[in-house]
């Protein structure tokens, strides 16, 4: 008879990897293609809150003005971005009862890529920036995420009434696949903006201002407490669907509300940075590993280590070959492309299902 290895107090997990992340977001308040020194970084602190007078003040002034304006602002959203994609790559992966499920396997990122190109194409450009929440690139992302998974959901409703989540897999790929020869068609008919819309494709948080991260906080809120609320449904789907429903759970009720749910943050977090693969993918598991696969323990744990990873992924963007800025996205898919690959493998040798 197997036994599960024993995970850590989970106290302790949610410390580390809360200590993790600080020294990790205080690095990113040092490093980029203007590093600061620790003394700028304290003077900067000092010269914006008020705190003293300082040796050189317009230093002083230049250090806090690219601290607040610039980088504190882009690390909490990067880590609230990363938080997005942990939660919810936890949650669908318990959805779907498949550990290679992430937030994007039921069209979520494709359908966003297609809105924001649309936008891009047809609507005006991207608004007040880059990845703009309040332009319509950033609404158009929003509502084709959230179209493409209630897409996913109607479709695997015509192969019953109660589909099971292979059902539901399949169809998101149908969509996404669908939705990449639709961006296709928009990029060939459209090629003025043919440079924007692929930077956006590969993910990035440049230009980011506290107004764009207030934008985003609502939906990635709403949707993550839900899903931190909905731990023991979870847990039942899975168990399987008739296990579920002989302790009075409707399977297919709370597949799609906790799908829907899954994907607001998702869709808030694809709005305003693009597509970031793996992290939805890498951070549940490597969660799982301290806390077994309790969602209760998992969600939380989860969030954490995904804004671990984004905010020092989104520091080694900026800081690797400065002053040029790497896409976001492509820091991820170097780490996340191998890590999916051992993961197929290890799935394999186990003869599929969960792992």
């Amino acid at each position: 008879m197997s036994h599960r290895p024993k995970t850590p107090p989970f106290a302790l997990v949610i410390g580390v990897l809360a200590a993790a992340l600080f020294p990790a977001m205080f690095w990113g308040l040092f490093s980029g293609s203007v590093p600061l020194s620790p003394r700028a970084v304290l003077d900067g602190f000092r010269f914006a809150l008020n705190l003293g007078t300082v040796e050189n003040a317009a230093s002083a002034e230049i250090a806090a003005a690219l601290i607040f304006q610039i980088r504190l602002p882009r690390l909490i959203l990067a880590a609230l971005v990363g938080a997005s994609l942990g939660i919810a790559g936890a949650a669908f992966q318990g959805l779907f009862r498949n550990s290679l499920a992430d937030p994007y396997i039921i069209g979520a990122s494709s359908g966003a890529a297609l809105g924001a190109a649309l936008a891009v194409s047809f609507g005006g450009g991207l608004g007040l920036g880059f990845f703009s929440v309040l332009g319509p690139a950033g609404i158009a992302a929003f509502a084709g995420s959230l179209g493409a998974v209630i897409l996913a959901f109607v479709i695997s409703r015509s192969f019953g009434n109660s589909p099971s989540p292979a059902t539901l897999i399949l169809a998101g790929v149908s969509i996404s696949a669908f939705c990449a020869a639709l961006l296709a068609l928009v990029l060939v008919i459209n090629d003025r903006n043919l440079v924007q819309v692929y930077f956006w494709l590969l993910g990035s948080l440049s230009g980011t201002t506290w107004p764009r991260l207030l934008s985003a906080l609502p939906p990635m809120i709403i949707g993550s407490v839900v899903v931190l609320l909905s731990a023991r449904p979870l847990d039942l789907l899975l168990q399987g669907e008739e296990a579920a429903e002989s302790l009075g759970l409707n399977p297919l009720r709370s597949r799609f509300i906790l799908a829907l749910a899954a994907t607001l943050p998702v869709a808030a977090a694809v709005s305003v940075s693009g597509i970031i693969g793996f992290v939805g993918l890498i951070a549940p598991h490597g969660a799982r590993f301290f806390t077994g696969p309790a969602h209760r323990r998992l969600l939380p744990a989860s969030a954490l280590a995904g804004a671990l990873l984004a905010v020092t992924a989104d520091n080694l963007a900026r800081s690797i070959i400065p002053p040029v800025e790497l896409p976001l996205g492509v820091i991820t898919s170097l780490g996340g492309a191998p890590f999916f690959l051992f993961l197929l493998v290890r799935q394999g040798r186990r003869g599929g299902g969960f792992v």
